[in-house]
């Protein structure tokens, strides 16, 4: 074994969910990513869709059998001693591919090695295998220590979202999208008396642009009360999609250093971008008309490198109350159009 060691660690990730400007829905999963040396392994990859299969959503047992397994406690899911690392985010079916790699112990500590994407049973290395990624040797006990530290946490309940405001309908149709997505929806518009237990389960609270100051006020006091930390997002714009991304971008628990997507700014019709490694980006613009009808413009859809980046925006799409919604695999910004 030629490799020298790398660290190993794990963080909190996002695959972003949304409502896709051609009206599709994409499913938001929360997932524990792989740090190697102090970078998400996923970014090192190629630009990939993918969670890795410490998912969130996922039974207890199931999630328990995947640490197990990758703290070599059972055998190997796939032939050769291989592993699946990261799968499809969707249906997390092999054949839609995934990136696997072979895990052997080497001594008290661990080897990844032979990364390659696999859609059979039989990858083909020389064709679709990771070339310059690996192999990494990790200590022993770091190793362990990061993935027994799941077990304790495995079967955590997963967060909901609160949502307060004036206009039913229009809380109706985002609790139905963040539903189809796969985030827990409440609406209320008091949440004074709600038990510390129930407070618990809310990772964000969303408030309409009608609420009042005070009703906002008492329901900060309610969550402040029961001990309950949360994220507070104030909707932009009564717009299901762009509203959707805010509480996506709320619910990022991922530390913002191991982000892919770290800036937006929006101004002077240019959007500003930074990525920290090279990415599919995608900008769609949503406006208001002064008949508080919905328009949408995707104005931008390509692969970025990595650093700080300047793109046009069309002034058709931006013109009046406009904000700029920034996508990429696993994570989502909103800025609202600055003038």
């Amino acid at each position: 074994m030629s490799a020298e060691y790398a660290t190993f660690g794990l963080a909190p990730a996002m695959r972003a969910g949304g409502v896709l400007a051609n009206g599709d829905y994409q499913a938001h999963r929360d997932f524990v990513d792989f740090i190697v040396d102090g970078r998400p392994l996923l970014y090192q990859l190629s630009d990939l869709d993918a969670v890795s299969p410490l998912a969130s959503d996922v039974p207890p047992a199931i999630f328990m059998a995947q640490v197990q397994s990758l703290l070599l406690e059972a055998d190997p899911p796939l032939e050769g001693g291989r592993y699946v690392i990261y799968g499809c985010p969707e249906c997390e079916d092999l054949a839609c591919g995934a990136v696997t790699a072979v895990i052997d112990r080497h001594g008290d500590d661990v080897v990844w090695r032979d990364f390659a994407w696999q859609t059979d049973e039989h990858p083909d290395l020389e064709r679709n295998g990771y070339h310059g990624i690996g192999p990494f040797l990790f200590h022993g006990d770091q190793y362990r220590a990061a993935l027994g530290s799941l077990l304790a946490g495995a079967g955590a309940e997963r967060r909901r979202v609160l949502l307060i405001g004036a206009r039913a309908a229009v809380l109706a149709k985002l609790a139905a999208a963040l539903r189809i997505i796969g985030i827990g929806a409440d609406i209320t518009r008091d949440a004074t008396g709600v038990p510390a237990d129930e407070l618990r389960t809310y990772g964000a609270v969303a408030f309409g642009r009608a609420v009042t100051e005070q009703e906002r006020a008492d329901v900060r006091h309610s969550f402040a009360q029961a001990g309950v930390d949360v994220a507070y997002v104030e909707g932009l714009a009564p717009i299901v999609p762009l509203l959707v991304a805010q509480i996506e971008n709320a619910l990022d628990r991922s530390p913002r250093e191991q982000r892919r997507l770290t800036r937006l700014v929006a101004a002077d019709g240019e959007a500003g971008i930074e990525v920290t490694s090279p990415c599919r980006v995608r900008l769609t613009a949503y406006r208001l008309d002064r008949l508080y009808r919905t328009h949408m413009h995707e104005v931008f859809d390509g692969v970025l490198e990595a650093g700080r980046h300047r793109l046009p925006l069309d002034t058709r799409a931006t013109r009046g109350e406009s904000f700029i919604v920034a996508r990429t695999s696993g994570s989502v910004l909103v800025e609202a159009m600055a003038r």
